[in-house]
């Protein structure tokens, strides 16, 4: 499993697990835990860059509506995997 560590505005850095990543509507998604080994909280990142940007912008999707959407596909993904909301 891929770690990546991401930093806030203030430098503060976190660091989650990929479980994994998709692209919808020309937007990347990652769904992110912070425990390789045990249950985990899980988080979809989208990323909001512009694709001609060097670097991603991940911020916590919050829509509710788009939250489901791309929570049924991480689903559909991720067969063996049970995501609850």
């Amino acid at each position: 499993m891929e770690k990546l560590i991401f930093h806030d505005e203030n430098g503060e850095a976190a660091s989650f697990y990929v479980l994994e990543q998709t692209r919808i509507g020309g937007k990347n998604y990652l769904l992110v835990t912070d425990s390789e080994e045990d249950d985990g909280e899980c988080l979809i990142l989208k990323d909001m860059a512009d694709d001609k940007e060097r670097e991603s912008l991940y911020e916590i999707l919050e829509n509710e509506q788009e939250l489901d959407a791309v929570l049924t596909v991480f689903g559909h993904l991720l067969e063996d995997v049970d995501i609850t909301k």
